[in-house]
């Protein structure tokens, strides 16, 4: 009688179990796609070629990276979309930080995030290491606001996002969706969701049009054999 019991029970654990680790790593699932759109192509998604790019702002070959980037979206806009995900590289002390005031500045206001980001490239040398080995955390964090200021204002408001429990798990959401892809630098690109070589090395712009060029190509043909020319 015990041993039947306890066969009956068994299934009955294994199952509890079960739902309960589905039920964990569901909610580990965030509520939308990470990152930033920063041209969301438009139209229909399945036919548009989307590169996401993983970016540390501290980072200055993600630094150099980012113009060509800039620019290959005028080239094939509404074709191509661009979704930006912060990486913070961990051998950057205050990369974190600066992911982190991304996604505060996209909180308060979204159209201010890629402002910020490139206030963060052209000033990014004052947030290396060496220049910030003495000052303390809330030090940094109250420089950065100052610079965020430019692009997001309201100074205080934006201070306050430090202090926002969501905004610390959108920055760790970004890095840890940017290790299960594989991502073990910066700038690292997708297109389409196929890693480019070269990973870690900025493009420059001849380079993305060798990529892009022939897939918007290819698209025209497809839709020319879809529905005629008149399309």
């Amino acid at each position: 009688m015990a041993h039947s019991a306890a066969a009956c029970f068994l299934p009955l654990l294994f199952t509890a179990l079960f739902l309960l680790s589905s039920c964990r790593f569901g909610s580990g699932i965030p509520t939308r796609y990470d990152g930033f759109y920063y041209s969301g192509g438009g139209g229909d998604w399945k036919d548009v070629i989307v590169v996401d790019a993983f970016l540390d702002p501290l980072c200055p070959d993600s630094r150099d990276a980012w113009p060509p980037l800039k620019q290959v979206v005028r080239l094939y806009s509404p074709r191509l979309a661009v979704i930006v995900h912060p990486f913070p590289l961990p051998y950057h002390n205050n990369a974190f930080l600066a992911c982190r005031a991304l996604h505060i500045a996209n909180k308060l206001n979204a159209s201010s995030t890629f402002p910020l980001l490139e206030l963060f490239f052209k000033y990014q040398e004052r947030y290396y290491n060496g220049p910030t080995k003495s000052m303390s955390r809330s030090a940094i964090i109250d420089d950065m606001a100052k610079l965020a200021n430019g692009a997001v204002g309201n100074f205080s408001e934006f201070l306050l996002g430090f202090e926002d429990w969501k905004t610390d798990m959108a920055a760790r959401t970004s890095f840890k969706y940017g290790c299960t892809r594989g991502v073990a630098g910066a700038p690292f690109f997708f297109v389409n969701g196929f890693l480019l070589p070269d990973a870690g090395s900025a493009l420059d712009l001849e380079t993305w049009i060798s990529i892009i060029g022939p897939l918007v190509k290819n698209q025209r043909e497809q839709w020319l054999c879809r529905y005629g020319p008149s399309i």
